[in-house]
């Protein structure tokens, strides 16, 4: 995990541009409910622990026990050349660039105001003046780098592609959209400022061009885990608390167990050893249809109450649920709730890390909202930690009636960069 600056390392862009130094930016995806770094955080809500930057270098990339922010912005990208020094080359600019916009500081060394009126900027200048808040940025690399559609190895990493980093199933249910699925490289920009996380992304797929373009991206907002224990369990858009038994950052043997690579799980795969999988899903959600569902309904199909996120079973939002409580006609918490289906006592104790986010892309061709949960969860083995849980969710979970995945992507992410490294150099190496 990045170490947490403090006040000391705090980076404004307001200050450097006072200093007469430019900064970095992205464009309005979303223009409501900003609030950087330098702004109070809301007492005991989603920034409650939020520190003002946190180191990009360290043993574990951030942005996955780093306490999960408020807004997303995801992109996946497709490698459009077959050179591997070029593939090289972007890494080593991509380290740069974020980490210097993970502290505040522009994309590029000149900064969007400061160079030639002859030359592009090196950074985009839609963050000039905003604050780092909180920006993490996390990359991962999907199966096709090892091995594309057609089988080839344009850049001689077959024989290190880790034996789990294969295209996940496609799931019961699954309507998945190829052009939302997929892709060579990821990015992970995690901020509290929605423009700042917006701006990293701009920059690197800028940074990239010619070498990289991207194959799908999404923005998110408003978390629906927690990563910490001194955050609050978020709500989706169902308006039920989500990732009650989320795996968090201070759980350091579950995180061994469930998150981090091992030295033994893969001999081919030591460049992975202390990274994780990264699981993305696109998931609509019938919004319409489930708002006219009766509310002892909803609560059925979930197995939870909808206000304290208490198991029906009875308690408080982290009490054990009781599986064999007596109910009406069957167990209180019935056979095909969502809470029971996933719960990791069926599935060999296995949990998740995970990081999503809400999201609302405007309307269908019905008029309906296009809108649902982005699912992001970071596990040691998704063999083992994912897809058995999605195949049980998928063929006998309740809610499965009012979800629509459209989209499915799997990264290894490599563990954290060291000085004068750069982003997965161990597997070059």
């Amino acid at each position: 995990m990045g170490r947490v600056r403090g006040e000391a390392g705090r980076v404004s862009r307001r200050g450097l541009l006072g200093g007469g130094v430019a900064v970095a930016g992205v464009a309005g995806a979303f223009v409501t409910g900003r609030a950087t770094a330098d702004e109070a955080p809301p007492a005991g809500g989603a920034s409650a622990s939020r520190a003002p930057s946190y180191d990009f270098r360290g043993v574990r990339q951030a942005g996955i026990v780093t306490p999960a922010q408020d807004r997303l912005h995801f992109a996946a990208l497709d490698v459009v050349t077959d050179s591997r020094e070029e593939l090289m080359t972007l890494l080593r600019a991509w380290t740069v660039a974020a980490e210097r916009m993970t502290t505040g500081l522009p994309a590029g060394e000149i900064g969007p105001v400061e160079g030639s009126l002859d030359l592009p900027p090196d950074d985009t200048g839609e963050a000039i003046g905003l604050a780092a808040s909180g920006l993490t940025i996390t990359f991962g690399f999907g199966p096709s780098l090892f091995r594309d559609a057609e089988g080839r190895d344009r850049f001689g990493l077959a024989d290190r592609q880790p034996e789990a980093l294969r295209d996940l199933p496609h799931f019961p249910a699954d309507l998945l959209d190829p052009a939302r699925s997929g892709g060579d490289l990821c990015i992970q920009a995690c901020a509290d400022d929605p423009q700042v996380a917006v701006h990293a992304v701009r920059n690197l797929v800028r940074i990239g061009f010619g070498t990289t373009s991207v194959r799908w991206s999404q923005l998110g907002f408003g978390r629906t885990s927690s990563t910490s224990v001194t955050q609050d369990t978020p709500r989706n858009l169902f308006g039920f608390k989500d990732g009650t038994a989320n795996v968090r950052a201070e759980e350091a043997v579950a995180l061994e167990e469930n998150v981090w690579v091992g030295s033994s799980d893969d001999a081919s795969a030591a460049w992975l050893v202390g990274g994780s999988y990264l699981v993305a899903r696109r998931i609509n959600m019938t919004i319409e249809v489930w708002d006219r569902q009766p509310l002892g309904d909803q609560e059925a199909f979930v197995g939870r109450t909808k206000g304290s996120g208490a198991p029906l079973s009875g308690g408080e939002e982290l009490s054990t649920p009781d599986f064999a409580m007596p109910g009406r006609g069957g167990p209180i918490i019935a056979a095909d709730a969502h809470v029971r289906i996933v719960h990791p006592d069926q599935h060999g104790g296995a949990r998740m890390l995970r990081r999503g986010y809400n999201f609302v892309d405007g309307t269908d061709a019905l008029g309906g909202l296009d809108a649902g949960l982005f699912f992001v969860a970071y596990v040691r083995d998704p063999r083992t930690g994912f897809t058995p849980v999605q195949n049980a969710m998928a063929k006998h979970d309740a809610l499965m009636e009012y979800l629509k995945t459209t989209g499915s992507a799997l990264f290894a992410v490599p563990p954290g960069i060291g000085p004068d490294e750069f982003v997965g150099q161990a597997l070059f190496d």
